[in-house]
């Protein structure tokens, strides 16, 4: 909880560990640009052994990380094909159009994960009218469709369609450990069929700053530059990637305990909202789709904020809630009485 709140906007909210803290304030540093900071360099090393790739750079943030494989992955003019509700599409600012000139091709799926024949049949023909296929581009897990996870046999038959296609594959791996708790899937099988993947310190893993991209040796001189082409060379960056590695070595195991307060969080919620209102969960996160009650997201999450409990809107009817660690199981309890009152409130 946060000042007296329950915060359930997004696991973003997140607040570093006095682990966290402690290795900030002792971090040994030195100059990253020329690769003399221990710190990030350990985290890298980290970060690419439990990926199992060659190499990982640290960058700022989840939309830079991205940014910078979609970069090195494409050619400017392509198409990038994608998932229709990603995060690339919708919270990125127009980001792709802008820094690598690429367009995006959403497909609609199934909660966010991609059939390999809609990929396959999205592929461009060889056509001086038409863009050329450039990238295949998943997200896992995939947060518009509410924390669902892509299972490892079907990002391995995605990446099956790009090899065929000559294309590369990029996963934007923000919540991938969500995905590797939820179905115990090691990190590393689900990178393997991938180029490039990034992923987050700084959502449940609850580090205050910056994102990895993670793959072959062969890339890493090009994931570098973009690095610098972008903004986000960075120097003494010891003392935040102090607060990465012990994300990634304390922090992903009790993911598990973020699932089941989902969990306990939606049977609370279904038993006050209307049939039908809210589909399974799958990792962290719950959605409400607010029409079910005759309303719509806004009013809801107005609501909820009069009795001390913050969630925020996936679409002008759907209403997300993310739990993370900085919410226990009182806060979520709290969340539950709050929302039934809300329902109250809404059908009196």
């Amino acid at each position: 909880m946060t000042d007296g709140l329950v915060d359930l906007r997004s696991d973003t909210v997140t607040r570093p560990t006095p682990a966290m803290r402690d290795a900030m304030a002792r971090a040994e540093v030195g100059d990253d640009c020329y690769g003399e900071d221990p710190t990030v360099n350990r985290l890298q090393d980290l970060a690419a052994e439990m990926l199992g790739c060659e190499a990982a750079l640290f960058v700022p943030s989840g939309s830079m990380a991205n940014q910078i494989a979609v970069k090195v992955l494409s050619q400017p003019g392509g198409e990038v094909i994608c998932e229709q509700d990603c995060h690339l599409i919708h919270h990125e600012a127009g980001a792709c159009a802008l820094l690598s000139q690429v367009q995006l091709r959403g497909l609609p799926s199934d909660r966010g994960v991609l059939d390999p024949d809609d990929v396959r049949g999205a592929l461009r023909p060889d056509d001086p009218y038409q863009p050329r296929s450039t990238l295949v581009a998943i997200e896992n897990t995939h947060n518009a469709a509410g924390g669902i996870v892509w299972p490892l046999e079907r990002v391995e038959e995605i990446a099956a369609v790009a090899r065929e296609a000559g294309l590369p594959l990029f996963c934007d791996g923000a919540r991938l450990f969500n995905a590797c708790v939820a179905t115990g899937t090691p990190a590393a099988a689900y990178a393997a069929p991938c180029d490039l993947v990034s992923i987050s310190l700084y959502k449940g893993l609850a580090a205050p700053m910056g994102s990895l991209v993670c793959g072959g040796r062969e890339l890493m001189g090009e994931v570098w530059r973009f690095r610098r082409v972008f903004g986000g060379a960075l120097r003494q960056a010891g003392i935040v990637a102090a607060a990465g590695v012990i994300a990634l070595e304390t922090m992903v195991d009790r993911l598990a305990t973020d699932h089941e307060s989902a969990r306990l969080l939606a049977d609370g919620i279904r038993e006050a909202a209307p049939a039908g209102g809210v589909p399974d969960v799958q990792t962290n996160m719950v959605l409400f789709d607010a029409s079910a009650a005759g309303t719509d997201a806004a009013r809801i999450i107005e609501l909820l904020a009069r009795h001390g409990v913050l969630a925020g809107p996936m679409s002008p009817s759907i209403v997300r809630f993310v739990t993370h660690v900085d919410v226990d199981r009182a806060g979520v309890a709290r969340a539950v009485e709050a929302f039934a009152r809300v329902m109250k409130e809404v059908g009196s």
